[in-house]
């Protein structure tokens, strides 16, 4: 064409239909499920075939630009090669980016008699993008009630989602993700209805919790952490002694503390008097003082979790030459042996009460009655008995 051809010779020549000559003509490089690549190559994947034309002379529409969470025609291209040339749904996830799930949900939703098409797919995906879009929940009066009765009972968004393909397994209509009801009821409250929507999410909150991976965490002390998975294997399994877990519990408002502290492998107990408070400057000095009592090979570490009273660890593990540990958040069970003694302290220390009235001779005397109880673990002796086996040896 550029050297005065008509578009029906050119199209002749190359052995193309008319059509897509002007549609090359005009910048456009694909044609239905047909792509051209910048060597010439020609993928139909609606068959399967390929096939090599001269091209070096058609121009390039760039594609339309997405975000980068969402799959962009590039990525559907990669994912429609990838399905051709036998590779599996993980090397073509990794080669283009995105996680495993999202292409397998790419390709099952946009599957034609076997053979996924990647324009389509992309044109598709496009119109469903199209905004503003009317919510189902506004247009279908029949499912919105059923989403309001769901509620009235007390039943969280994802169960509504579930129970509606249980109870309409045959009515495509009345489907609704939890996603969209939640997007409904934090709407509802920002126009102002904060009371309704707390009495229809178990959380009460009118506003969502921002959420972040574990590998997007931030750092919870200035001094690095090194957690409870870099804990050597023989502090897990208790067979060397001196290891210790801890903790604060806490009295009327957390107003008041006492720290916990409990050896692995004897369950002996001792508690630190903090009379100054539980801030991370008290908990050091009462731990050091603690700990300083100990001999040196009963000083092997220390696991903790991540609250603010141990943002001094590093200062602690200077003076006492013990690693500290931490566990991983919203982990109690990772200290279990302390959260069950913290649990048998209650008895002595309920909730809700003031334990800055207890002074040092007080923790001494609940601490003694502790080591002095049998335990099953320890096949009924006590662990003032293992400890004290452990000194004389």
């Amino acid at each position: 064409m550029d050297s005065g051809w008509s578009t029906t010779a050119a199209a002749r020549e190359v052995g193309v239909n008319e059509r897509t000559a002007q549609d090359w003509r005009d910048g456009i490089r694909k044609i239905n499920n047909t792509r051209i690549r910048s060597d010439g190559t020609v993928v139909d994947y609606a068959t399967g075939t390929r096939y090599t034309v001269p091209v070096s002379k058609i121009s390039t529409r760039a594609a339309a630009s997405v975000k980068d969470r969402y799959l962009s025609l590039t990525d559907r291209l990669a994912i429609a090669d990838g399905l051709l040339t036998g590779q599996s749904l993980t090397q073509i996830a990794g080669a283009i980016g995105k996680h495993k799930s999202t292409v397998s949900r790419e390709v099952r939703a946009h599957r034609i008699d076997g053979l996924y098409l990647p324009y389509q797919a992309d044109r598709a995906a496009a119109a469903a993008r199209a905004r503003p879009k009317e919510s189902k929940l506004v247009s279908n009066h029949a499912l919105r009630d059923a989403v309001r009765d769901g509620l009235a009972k007390r039943r969280s968004p994802e169960q509504i989602c579930h129970r509606l393909r249980r109870d309409f397994p045959d009515d495509e209509r009345m489907r609704v993700s939890h996603e969209t009801i939640y997007q409904a009821l934090y709407f509802q409250a920002r126009g102002g209805l904060k009371q309704q929507v707390q009495q229809s999410l178990r959380t009460g909150r009118t506003r969502r919790k921002p959420q972040r991976r574990p590998d997007q965490r931030t750092h919870r002390f200035v001094d690095g952490m090194v957690m409870i998975s870099d804990r050597p294997a023989e502090i897990e399994d208790r067979a060397v002694p001196g290891n210790w877990e801890g903790d604060l519990i806490t009295g009327e408002s957390n107003k008041s503390a006492i720290a916990t502290l409990v050896e692995r492998t004897t369950r002996y107990t001792m508690l630190v008097h903090l009379p100054c408070g539980h801030d991370a400057e008290s908990v050091r000095d009462g731990l050091i003082k603690t700990i300083s009592t100990l001999p040196a090979h009963l000083r092997g570490s220390l696991t903790w979790d991540q609250g603010s009273e141990m943002a001094r660890h590093k200062q602690f593990s200077m003076a006492t030459d013990m690693a500290v540990y931490f566990c991983d958040p919203a982990s109690p069970w990772q200290r279990g042996t302390n959260e069950n003694t913290n649990g048998l302290l209650r008895q002595y220390f309920p909730k809700g009460t003031d334990l800055s009235i207890y002074g040092p001779d007080d923790l001494e005397h609940v601490a003694g009655q502790l080591n002095d109880r049998p335990r099953k673990t320890l096949d009924w002796d006590t662990p003032a008995e293992r400890l004290r086996d452990l000194l004389t040896a």
